[in-house]
């Protein structure tokens, strides 16, 4: 079963009911990995053993990471859910198309994560920039906040009701894969490091938005390994040619 899902990951949850309440939800539709993202208060949780019931069994195998990056090291395709605008260009899919997507992704062989935020304010632009996609529900504008576990079981069910559903769409990979959270993370460091030295980033004030604006754009982009590979390539090789001007002056 467990090659066969995404991971659904709890970021900062802060209340432990919360946190068993999602591993119902999960288990309701036959899903069983769970990762906890630096919990408020602590791991393990009784609370959340509590609330899960049935279910607690997720608890006991739920992977605990200190950060999203971390969490993320594996997934070669992340939807982050959010009931606000964050300003970031990226698609904005349903729980169903979501779930639709996941299940093409994964029968390709992927790695699908889905990021549920904190219960008081939710993910972060931070946490949202490495996002493939953004997960949104249409509720009532007056009243959109969602309760963690309430968020986690729309996408259950959708999960389970596209068990029996043929691909609409899939994706031709040329002899590669997608590429990992973690490589992305390295290609985005590589891009850093080389355009700091270069003082791309300036100015200084506006150093930080422009870093974020860049780890959105990876994210987006949903790059191959090769895809990785030939951006490293091309930045070493401009790399290589600035200093072999600097020589010739």
């Amino acid at each position: 079963m467990r090659a066969s899902q995404p991971a659904f990951i709890l970021v900062r949850p802060q209340m432990g009911e919360n946190i068993g309440a999602a591993a119902r939800a999960m288990w309701n539709f036959g899903l069983d990995r769970m990762r906890v993202v630096a919990p408020r208060d602590g791991w393990p949780n009784e609370r959340a053993v509590a609330l899960a019931s049935g279910a607690g069994r997720l608890l006991d195998e739920a992977q605990l990471f200190d950060d999203v990056p971390s969490a993320l090291s594996d997934c070669t395709y992340v939807f982050a859910t959010t009931a606000r605008d964050r300003g970031l260009t990226k698609p904005i899919v349903t729980p169903e198309r979501a779930m639709e997507q996941a299940r093409e992704i994964i029968a390709q062989g992927g790695k699908v994560g889905v990021m549920f935020g904190p219960e008081r304010a939710g993910l972060e632009n931070a946490d949202v920039a490495p996002a493939n996609a953004v997960i949104s529900v249409d509720v009532n504008p007056a009243f959109p906040s969602l309760n963690l576990a309430q968020c986690v079981l729309l996408c259950g069910y959708e999960w389970q009701r596209h068990g029996a559903s043929v691909a609409p769409e899939v994706m031709a990979l040329a002899k590669t894969e997608f590429a990992s959270g973690l490589e992305l993370e390295k290609l985005g460091a590589h891009y850093e490091e080389r355009l700091e030295e270069a003082g791309f980033f300036w100015p200084p004030a506006k150093a930080e938005s422009m870093k974020l604006t860049l780890r959105n754009l990876w994210g987006r982009l949903n790059l191959t390994r090769a895809d990785v590979q030939t951006l490293h390539g091309v930045m070493r090789q401009m790399v290589r040619w600035a200093e072999g001007r600097r020589k010739d002056l």
